[in-house]
């Protein structure tokens, strides 16, 4: 589709350095001339007197493109007067205003769905677009780009948290097409974006087919060895059964010489490149694979802790993850193509006896393990999303002698390494999906790409019903998508059609 699309036949310089160029009719506009911006006071404590709201909060708008009537909102209350400022009406973009990261900063939300109780959440700001200059969905679109959302990055401010300000948010600069444009932007990219995410849907079911097709040898092997008429004993543990009665239950304080944590500083999205270095992403671990690409760049001068650089053969674990389904995630470190540092959010373990690494991460992968990790975090020490160190430093693993323990983990890379391919594969055809999607938005709310006529010639799919997860995550399930051929090609030529 790319290719079939065209550039406007004449454009002028923005002024803005991240915009280039502009179709020569176009406007560049500060937000504070587009939307009227709210900045909601409205906490979640519920207080005698107040009237009872609904409230849509951070999480709501940063897992959700829309918000629709189908989120769970939080119970609070609030003022007569916070009620009105701050109700919610359809066609506003929220966006999130506070974070504890920096690049968690301006990601919106369009609200598709309005009632007198529902209203904006504290940690968030309401743009309500301005009539005859603005609408709703061409706002979430441009919001989305990254040229726009590079403008809230680069203003946040903040050590431990960053916040925009809200001369910051008024100064954001965005491209502003014809009214008549924007719907037919708008009506482009949903249409696109509908099959990007079938596609997306699709692989992330077979990925998890390959993941239980994977699981169920690798726990065979890890819990009763390759034997398959060894004795067995009680391992004392209800979630791990019976095990060899050669074998042994240890803690894992007990096998390994120490647990590093890596650090949190501000960091670029871009990847590390020449001498750069970068610091690991939450998702560089995820479900036994570990992912070099999963990091921010960090800036030129930041002093490196050599102590906390990644090395091929390092065992990390997943400390903290926005998907409590991937915290916990173990993996290893087979090859790295940058250089890279350890994140807050990810755990180093360092084996006492490095022999027994490979069989240690077989095993930190099933489902016995699992059990300890939901069990830890929703304990007394659980933080939400995160796997207290203590809890982890206590988590059992059967073990096999040190000899038997190779020969295992020899044979599970020989019959379930072409289940491991076959999921990396597909695992960067979803990455290649999600970036034709960003470069897509990208060039098509700024110009680029001229696709009125495109538009036009679409269905009518009003009655196809909305599909509004977020997709960078890695836990976005389908359930029946039918993809007829792979990657973005295929994804073009049917919007094309």
């Amino acid at each position: 589709m790319i290719d079939a699309l065209k550039p406007y036949r004449a454009y002028k310089d923005s002024g803005v350095p991240w915009l280039g160029q502009v179709p020569e009719h176009w406007e560049v506009r500060r937000q504070r001339n587009v939307v009227q911006m709210l900045v909601s006071t409205v906490d979640k404590h519920a207080i005698q007197g107040e009237l009872p709201v609904r409230l849509c909060n951070y999480v709501d708008v940063y897992k959700n493109d829309r918000i629709t009537a189908g989120i769970p909102f939080m119970r609070a209350s609030a003022s007569s007067m916070e009620v009105e400022r701050f109700r919610l009406k359809s066609g506003d973009v929220l966006i999130t205003k506070d974070s504890e990261a920096w690049d968690d900063i301006g990601v919106p939300a369009l609200v598709e769905y309005e009632a007198p109780d529902l209203v904006c959440g504290y940690h968030l700001a309401i743009l309500r677009p301005r009539e005859g200059v603005m609408r709703g969905p061409f706002l979430l679109r441009a919001l989305q780009s990254e040229g726009v959302a590079a403008q809230y990055h680069v203003s946040a401010n903040g050590v431990t948290r960053y916040g925009l300000s809200h001369d910051a948010i008024k100064s954001v600069q965005i491209p502003v097409p014809t009214l008549g444009e924007q719907t037919a932007i708008v009506r482009f990219l949903d249409h696109a974006d509908r099959r990007i995410r079938r596609y997306i849907r699709a692989k992330q079911k077979l990925i998890k087919l390959l993941g239980e097709q994977k699981q169920a040898i690798v726990q065979r092997a890890v819990t009763r060895g390759l034997d398959p008429n060894v004795r067995l004993k009680s391992s004392g543990l209800e979630w791990l059964g019976d095990i060899p009665e050669h074998w042994e239950v240890r803690r894992l304080r007990t096998i390994v010489r120490r647990i590093d944590q890596g650090v949190s500083p501000q960091a670029d999205a871009a990847l590390a490149d020449g001498e750069a270095w970068g610091v690991l992403k939450a998702g560089c671990v995820n479900r036994g694979v570990f992912r070099d690409t999963e990091h921010k760049r960090l800036p030129n001068g930041f002093v490196i802790d050599q102590s906390l650089a990644v090395h091929t053969g390092d065992v990390l674990v997943s400390r903290a993850n926005g998907s409590p389904a991937l915290v916990g995630s173990v993996a290893r470190v087979a090859a790295i193509r940058y250089q890279l540092i350890l994140s807050d959010k990810t755990f180093r373990l360092v084996f006492q006896e490095p022999r027994i690494a490979d069989f240690a991460v077989a095993a930190m992968n099933t489902r016995y393990w699992r059990v300890q990790v939901e069990q830890a975090l929703s304990g007394a020490d659980g933080l939400a999303n995160n796997l207290p160190l203590s809890s982890l430093k206590d988590f059992a693993v059967a073990l096999p002698p040190l000899e038997e323990g190779e020969r295992i983990a020899a044979v599970l890379d020989g019959t379930s390494g072409s289940l491991t391919s076959a999921i990396l594969r597909t695992d960067r055809e979803i990455t290649l999906l999600r970036e034709f999607r960003t470069r897509l938005i990208a060039d098509v709310v700024t110009g680029k790409l001229d696709v009125r006529a495109a538009a036009a010639k679409l269905p009518d799919e009003s009655g196809e019903p909305d599909e509004v997860q977020a997709l960078d995550g890695a836990e976005v399930e389908g359930d029946n998508g039918e993809p007829a051929e792979d990657g973005a090609d295929a994804v073009l030529e049917e919007v094309k059609t």
